[in-house]
């Protein structure tokens, strides 16, 4: 009976109990099938005990065994893993005891649940230990009984110094203890810093578990931005989900020039927005809602803004989602700055590039970008004006006035233009007229004289009432033209420079024979600079006979160019190109030095009483080392200064008389001879004549052409010769070239006279024999 219940208590035991022989299972109570997963003893009983034994634990359980001598010998209850029969694992804390024989009875306690809460409270006390927010446990009346190190950190007292004091000693301020809730408090630290902090309480057992959050840095980084952002230039508005601006800072409401009050609440497409091009921006498209759309950012858009009271903004505009990484959360931020016064400088900056600063007219670039072949729209025509003896202006009432009048040319040239034309300054004296609508021959030569007409109305500056006339070129552009905007130009130019050509104060119309005959002569310019290195110009002698003796008693220097390819060039074509440029005072030089040198010689040595009769241009009037050169080229070859002439045209001396004078005064002290040539061209009367201290007229070959058939040329010859004679002037006749010239010009008291008939220009060697 007592053997039973023992067995009844065995088998009903809740902890799992069994028996192995040998070291195999034979007894298992209910607990230990239960415990085993198993539905019968059958599925236990006859396997080896080790089945039910983790792997890892089997060398504990094994040693432990090694140990029990005897009978009823028991083990220390020892912590063991083991293992159901579906493979499960299970905790127990196991007791072996010794039975009769080699059998063992096993006692297991499932400690599964014991170590669950351990791990529980360790996980809690390594929470409580990691955690960043300070946890203090407090009685009921407040003293700290638990500090965890987040609490020493936050408040700067160790766990050992806070436990047992009261919890508002330790954090600066007195604690409101009540169940659930947060609150915001400040706190201070042990040397006293203030902290914000979020404060939670919960209630447990007879005291208070308190969650304090340290939110100081937090918080101190919100008031930085919030500043930040209030300060910053550029305007912020934040939009919620619903479209509807929660925000804005002050630049934005100063740049939208609306009041914070007005623009919270607002619907952010109640802002109106145009592109650059002008158009205006629906709703539906605005940067903030297509980004709450679709979640795109836009970044630098420039958009023109209008503003309530009327005045328009440039804003770059940047849109973003607030959190990038929610886009559902679909908060957006506009951040926009006002651009109105860089664009202002860049439109000044632009206009300054492509116009004129003296006349505010189109420049060069402009003009150019107009005349592109690929901005063409169809038939055009270039008018480019040069305003003629402008210089006279500048130079006679300084570049101030020469300003105010070009400003003036500039508006008359604007007002007397169409709307859509193009009227630019080139530079200097220059200007040029594109336009679309004047393109018929007619029409352009109705322009061209318009245009003069009214440049041609007096000027009145300081008291002075100037006129001005333009030498015009025109170029006309056909549809299918394919010139270069710079070509065109280049075409306009050549055009307006033969109208100067052809007597200035007109316009021409450029045609591809002209441009062949300016490349001509520019080629020509180009070599004659390489001429006058190379040795390639040369002077020809021309014989001036005194018509009472026959003999000749002069010989004039004529400049001659053999160009290496084209052979002789004339004169006539070479002669302007280096009195256009500043060739003629290189070349005259040159010439003056050579010519001398060889009279010079011949005198010397062949006896020849020969005077050297050499030709002064313009230019070389102008020029002030005129005199050294001469004194240089007489005092260098010996030629005797009586027994140089040189000779200035009546143009030249009439140009400016009192600066003609003077060059001629300071000649004539040298001692050389002065003669006027081409007598009769000019206006100069007998008195200039008596002022110029002049020793030689020579007529003009206009007159000695037709004198031995016209009475006209006859009588004007006459006059001059007795003028000439009456204020003691020697009288040459050029032009001669038959023998009844000759004899008429010797009945009319003529002093001497040259000219093919007399004798053509040739080299020295030819006129006067070989050295």
């Amino acid at each position: 009976m007592e053997a039973d219940s023992l067995a009844e208590l065995v088998e009903l035991s809740p902890d799992a109990i069994c028996v192995h022989e040998n070291g195999v299972v034979t007894y298992a109570n209910r607990a230990a099938l239960d415990a085993f997963a198993a539905c019968s003893a059958d599925e236990v009983v006859g396997r080896p005990f080790t089945d039910f034994v983790a792997e890892d634990s089997r060398p504990a359980l094994l040693e432990k065994l090694a140990l029990l001598t005897g009978p009823g010998a028991a083990t220390e209850p020892v912590e063991a893993l083991m293992s159901r029969l579906d493979g499960s694992k299970f905790a127990v804390e196991a007791q072996t005891v010794r039975t009769a024989g080699t059998g063992y009875q096993v006692v297991m306690r499932d400690i599964t649940a014991k170590k669950a809460a351990a791990d529980a409270l360790r996980y809690q006390a390594a929470l409580v230990s990691h955690v960043s927010d300070a946890l203090i446990a407090t009685t009921g009346e407040g003293v700290v009984t638990s500090w965890n190190p987040a609490a020493e950190t936050v408040y700067g007292w160790t766990a050992t110094e806070a436990v047992g004091r009261r919890a508002s000693e330790l954090v600066g301020a007195p604690l409101e203890l009540r169940r659930g809730g947060v609150a915001e408090a400040v706190h201070r630290r042990r040397d006293g810093a203030p902290l914000t902090v979020r404060v939670s309480a919960a209630e447990m057992n007879d005291g208070w578990v308190l969650v304090c959050a340290d939110e100081t840095a937090r918080r101190r980084a919100e008031r930085n931005y919030r500043t930040v952002v209030a300060s910053l230039d550029e305007g912020v508005l934040l939009m919620g989900p619903t479209g509807l601006v929660e925000a804005a800072n002050p630049a934005a409401c100063r740049i939208l020039g609306v009041a914070e009050a007005d623009l919270i609440g607002v619907p952010c497409h109640s802002l109106v927005l145009f592109t650059e091009s002008g158009q205006w921006i629906p709703p539906d498209e605005m940067p903030s809602v297509r980004t709450r759309r679709t979640g795109v950012s836009y970044n630098g858009l420039v958009v023109r803004l209008r503003r309530p009271d009327g005045r328009d903004v440039w804003v770059s505009l940047t849109s973003r989602l607030l959190d990038p990484d929610d886009p559902t959360a679909a908060a957006v931020v506009t951040s926009f700055t006002d651009i109105s016064e860089t664009r202002a400088i860049s439109a000044r900056l632009a206009h300054d590039a492509t116009h004129d600063p003296l006349t505010r007219l189109a420049n060069r670039t402009l003009v150019l970008d107009r005349l592109d072949v690929r901005g063409r729209r169809g038939p055009a025509t270039v008018l480019f004006l040069d305003l003629d003896k402008f210089k006279v202006i500048n130079d006679s009432l300084g570049h101030s006035v020469g300003d105010q009048v070009l400003r003036i040319v500039g508006e008359r040239l604007r007002r007397s233009s169409g709307r859509a034309d193009l009227v630019g300054r080139l530079g200097g004296d220059e200007f040029v007229i594109v336009t679309d609508e004047v393109t018929e021959p007619g029409e352009v030569r109705a322009l061209a004289e318009h245009l003069r007409a009214a440049l041609a109305e007096p000027i009145g500056v300081l008291g002075r009432q100037l006129h001005l006339d333009a030498s015009i070129g025109v170029v006309l552009v056909d549809g299918a033209d394919q010139r270069s905007a710079e070509d065109l130009l280049r075409d306009a130019d050549v055009a307006m420079y033969q109208a100067k050509t052809l007597g200035r104060g007109r316009h021409h119309v450029f045609d591809v024979g002209l441009r062949e005959r300016m490349q001509r002569r520019l080629r020509m310019e180009q070599d004659l600079r390489d001429a006058v290195h190379e040795g390639q110009l040369w002077p020809a002698y021309q014989p001036v006979v005194d018509l009472k003796t026959g003999e000749m008693v002069a010989v004039e220097a004529l400049l001659r160019w053999t160009h290496p390819r084209l052979g002789p060039i004339s004169p006539a074509e070479f002669i302007p190109l280096a009195e256009e440029s500043d060739l003629i005072n290189v070349i005259g030089k040159e010439m003056l030095r050579a010519t001398t040198r060889e009279l010079a010689w011949r005198r010397a040595n062949q006896g020849l009483d020969l005077t050297l009769k050499v030709n002064l241009s313009t230019r070389q009037l102008d020029d002030p080392h005129l005199v050294p050169a001469v004194q240089d080229a007489l005092a260098s070859t010996g030629l005797p200064a009586g027994a140089l002439c040189l000779e200035v045209t009546e143009s030249a001396l009439m140009r400016d008389q009192e600066a003609a004078g003077e060059v001629l005064a300071a000649l004539r002290s040298l001692g050389v001879l002065l003669a006027i040539d081409d007598f009769g061209t000019g206006y100069s009367s007998l008195a200039q004549l008596r002022r110029l201290t002049l020793d030689t007229l020579k007529i003009d070959r206009s007159f000695i052409t037709g004198i031995a058939e016209s009475h006209d040329a006859e009588a004007i010859v006459t006059s001059i010769i007795a003028m000439a004679h009456a204020v003691d002037l020697t009288v040459i006749a050029e032009g001669v070239e038959t023998a009844e010239q000759l004899e008429l010009l010797r009945r009319l008291g003529c002093d001497q006279a040259q000219g093919f008939h007399l004798g053509r220009p040739i080299p020295a060697d030819e006129l006067f024999g070989s050295r």
